[in-house]
């Protein structure tokens, strides 16, 4: 293999993800050709609806994909939070590279943190799980949607339109820009969302020699919790129309995987949420026993109100 084509978005995080899997790629093989094809996305184009609105599965990776099937890309380099949970047959993971800090960043205009700021505040994001968290937490707040790439949000913030945004931190970080975050969200206030900080690598499943060569980019505890975190969506059929988060991480040592959940409603009226342990080895089975125990405590009914349709009821015993 001598050339290799990747598939990305074009905004400045997407290409800072791409050319550091290229940078990655070319150190396991320095003779290696690496060329970027840049794919604008449905999420790329519609830029003023929120993505709840827009509805769908797949609204930043769609395109790419296709461009996989077609051979016009020959890996596909992906923020793990924008992948859906079911990719066509073809097509899988073959890695999921170190997870920068999963959580999600507070940046004020006037450095005031997120327990300082007044009743009535303007919060600008573009996500339901961070807007129902903010208004569970503080409901006397003014939310809206906030939309665009970085540049766009902080520019936003910095003439008035909001009084702070929430941003990813690994977004922040990657982009040079954690100077400006007033403070990380502690994961009790807010859970992040599925995939948060990891960046994945998709390819076609019949390329052996591309597999090899990107298996040695997975990270092993990143991949263990992010594949709970991804079991924990799908058994939930969760979409962006849903406040969903979960949290999956190895206890120190390893020998235990540590699992947080939640599913609220839109309003941040009601949120559910649990914690739970496993096996690392059955990390799957912990996610979807998660989720399942949820689902017990209520979610189904938010979730079924949410989606117009019941979500398959919890038939096995959770507790085995």
């Amino acid at each position: 293999m001598k050339k290799l084509v990747i598939g990305t978005r074009g905004s400045k995080l997407a290409l800072w993800q791409a050319r550091w899997v290229e940078s990655e790629l070319k150190k396991l093989d320095p003779s290696l050709e690496v060329e970027l094809n840049i794919i604008k996305t449905t999420g790329d184009k519609i830029l003023d609806v929120p993505l709840a609105q827009v509805g769908g599965k797949g609204l930043f990776v769609k395109e790419i994909e296709e461009a996989l099937l077609e051979r016009r890309a020959d890996i596909a380099v992906h923020s793990m939070k924008d992948v859906p949970t079911e990719l066509p047959c073809e097509l899988h993971l073959a890695a999921i590279c170190k997870r920068e800090n999963p959580g999600d960043a507070f940046v004020s205009r006037n450095g005031l943190k997120f327990s300082e700021l007044p009743r009535g505040a303007h919060i600008g994001t573009s996500s339901l799980r961070r807007t129902c968290q903010l208004l569970n937490s503080r409901p006397d707040l003014k939310v809206s949607s906030l939309r665009g790439n970085l540049d766009t949000r902080l520019r936003k913030l910095d003439e008035g339109e909001y009084d702070a945004i929430i941003l990813a931190v690994a977004g922040m970080k990657r982009l040079g820009f954690a100077d400006r975050i007033t403070e990380t969200i502690p994961a009790e206030v807010m859970l992040p969302a599925i995939g948060q900080g990891a960046v994945g690598i998709e390819c076609r499943r019949e390329d052996p020699e591309i597999n090899a060569l990107l298996a040695r980019l997975d990270h092993a505890e990143t991949s263990v919790a992010v594949r709970a975190e991804r079991a924990y969506l799908l058994r939930l059929e969760g979409g962006c129309q849903v406040p969903i988060a979960a949290y999956a991480r190895l206890a120190p040592g390893g020998g235990k995987l540590i699992m947080d959940g939640l599913v609220g409603d839109p309003s941040g009226s009601q949120t559910l949420r649990e914690s739970m342990e496993g096996d690392p080895a059955d990390a799957e089975k912990l996610g979807v026993r998660l989720a399942e125990s949820l689902i017990k405590k209520g979610a189904g009914e938010i979730l079924a109100r949410v989606y117009g349709r019941e979500i398959p009821p919890v038939e096995d015993d959770i507790s085995t």
